[in-house]
């Protein structure tokens, strides 16, 4: 059974019923359930599908791509020698089946395209030239290399140049989300426990699967990240080289993202991971950011030259923090709770997850069906100025003269706030006032998973959202 994905669904469903042939791209990074979605939407009937092979030139592909004709009924008579022949193959096939809707789903798509093939070619000429034509061809296409759908499909300035009639950009889940599977499947866990699980392996369904009933969060992780069989010990290496034909290059700007909690600026980066100033580096970027591993936001009273990017995939931090040098103790995780290590790296993964679940705090805070602008600040100490240097992750701008100053503190317990933080939220609200010159009204609002202990310094907090406001569906 799939969990969420509505919005989803009832596109690739639609097209059953659509007067006009369909052309819709499913694209997202690796293991977010790609396949499966669409797999399930059509009740796993397709007139034809077809995966492409992994490792395989392009005699290897097309070879695959008979077999998979041969599965679908189509007898085929002479193997094509070049991806125009075998498309042709597949017109066939088509034309022979008396399916209402001819349901084409082409997974792994680029893994088809070897150098030198002309499959992009192929495809193109199939749609445009044939299939598009009729009224009675969904054509489904899908690949976890999203950099690649990105710019051979999506934003392809050939012949499938506006082609598509539909996208699908396949996201994480929310927390919520991730409570209605873990229901599912019968898993016994309370929301700080899925809050945890969420920090390591963010909303990525497939690493959902792994957990197992009558196991602690904590063995849970050391089974699946730290025993000698750990089916996710090595994760992290395919996790990019799936998504990126060459990933080096992407991995230098993660691993200098993975050093800085707030970010660095382009400039920046490159002085870090030592790269060059060029197209192929904005490319980069641009790709890291459409898979969602970072952000890149401009912080208030910024130029476009000043944007930071920051690293928000919950998988990669967690892999940076532990296990780019694996320990050898296969209880790792259990033995390291509590100490200085573990507590500092879930202030910051806390951080990361309220980032990505904006929406369900401007729930919390009334404000769903209020137009708002989602912001950052950072500045630098300057006496003559009078600010006291300050960065704040996230600022939610109001369009009834409102801002929201938001404080995520990780806690186990409600938070306590000390006179540090109390001092340190005031100087933010100066700093903030100061160099925007900003009329609105500053609402100091804490984020924290078991709310806020009311003592001399807490009168400050104007809004305090909570683990289970987190969890609400958005």
């Amino acid at each position: 059974m799939i969990i969420g994905r509505e919005a989803e669904k009832k596109i690739l469903r639609s097209a059953l019923t659509c007067e006009y042939s369909e052309f819709i791209a499913v694209y997202g990074r690796r293991r977010i359930g790609k396949t499966f979605l669409v797999r399930e939407a059509y009740n796993y009937r397709f007139t034809f599908q077809h995966a492409g092979q992994s490792k395989g030139n392009m005699k290897t592909q097309l070879r695959a791509f008979e077999a998979s004709l041969k599965d679908a009924g189509y007898p085929v008579r002479e193997k094509a020698s070049n991806w125009m022949e075998a498309f042709e193959c597949l017109k066939d096939l088509i034309r022979t089946s008396t399916e209402k809707k001819k349901v084409i789903f082409l997974d792994e798509l680029s893994w088809m395209d070897t150098p030198r093939s002309d499959m992009v070619a192929a495809l193109e000429d199939f749609w445009n030239g044939w299939a598009s034509a009729r009224k009675d061809v969904v054509l489904i296409v899908c690949a976890s290399a999203t950099s690649w759908m990105l710019s051979k499909i999506i934003h392809n300035k050939g012949g499938l140049y506006n082609r598509l009639t539909n996208r699908i950009h396949l996201k994480p889940f929310c927390l919520g989300e991730c409570e209605m599977l873990a229901k599912e499947t019968g898993l016994v866990l309370d929301r700080t426990q899925l809050l945890q699980y969420y920090m390591i392996f963010g909303g990525v369904p497939y690493y959902w699967n792994f957990l197992q009933k009558g196991q602690s969060i904590a063995q849970n992780i050391d089974r699946i990240l730290f025993s000698d069989d750990a089916p996710l010990r090595d994760e992290f290496s395919y996790l990019y080289a799936s998504i990126f034909k060459n990933p080096e290059g992407y991995l230098k700007i993660i691993q200098a993202l993975s050093t800085k909690k707030a970010g660095l600026t382009r400039n920046e980066i490159i002085e870090e991971a030592r790269l060059i100033n060029s197209g192929d580096l904005t490319a980069k970027l641009n790709d890291l950011e459409n898979c969602g591993f970072i952000r890149q936001y401009l912080p208030i009273g910024k130029k476009k030259k000043d944007a930071i990017y920051q690293l928000i995939d919950a998988f990669t931090l967690y892999h940076y923090h532990f296990m780019s040098s694996p320990p050898s103790d296969a209880h790792f995780w259990s033995n390291q709770i509590n100490t200085p290590a573990i507590n500092t790296w879930l202030g910051l993964a806390f951080e990361k997850v309220c980032l990505l679940h904006v929406q369900q705090m401007k729930k919390s805070l009334g404000i769903s069906g209020v137009l708002t602008n989602v912001q950052s600040f950072a500045c630098k100490a300057d006496a003559d100025s009078g600010l006291f240097g300050s960065h704040i992750d996230l600022l939610i701008e109001r369009n009834d003269h409102v801002v929201n100053l938001c404080e995520m503190k990780y806690s186990n317990t409600e938070y306590t706030l000390s006179q540090k933080d109390w001092k340190s939220i005031q100087n933010k609200i100066h700093d903030l006032l100061t160099a925007t010159g900003t009329k609105n009204a500053i609402y100091p609002t804490l984020v924290t998973p078991y709310g806020l202990m009311e003592n001399s310094f807490s009168g400050i907090i104007q809004n305090v959202i909570t683990l289970d406001d987190l969890f609400v569906m958005p």
